[in-house]
């Protein structure tokens, strides 16, 4: 994890100065990674609001399954980062 961040802090500098390509690649995949796990649970937040306003009877139902499935996104989120971290 902490190589990660190192590439983070420091790869948009060799990637400007084409020293290293793969790091570059690998603090844009982390980035795109957390851009497409914050947008999935926005999603998620958002149409159960929506879902909560129109049968606030399964309240409860609705929230616990978007739980699980932010909790599933936010796992394939770790993993694209774990991933991004091994590109050279």
């Amino acid at each position: 994890m902490l190589r990660m961040l190192a590439l983070l802090q420091e790869g948009g500098a060799a990637a400007a100065a084409g020293s290293s390509l793969g790091n570059g690649l690998a603090v844009i995949g982390a980035g795109l990674v957390v851009i497409g796990a914050g947008l999935g649970i926005g999603l998620i937040g958002g149409k159960m609001t929506e879902a909560m306003a129109r049968q606030p009877e399964s309240a409860a139902q609705i929230q616990t399954g978007a739980i699980i499935l932010a909790a599933l996104i936010e796992g394939v989120a770790l993993f694209g980062v774990v991933i991004a971290g091994f590109v050279k």
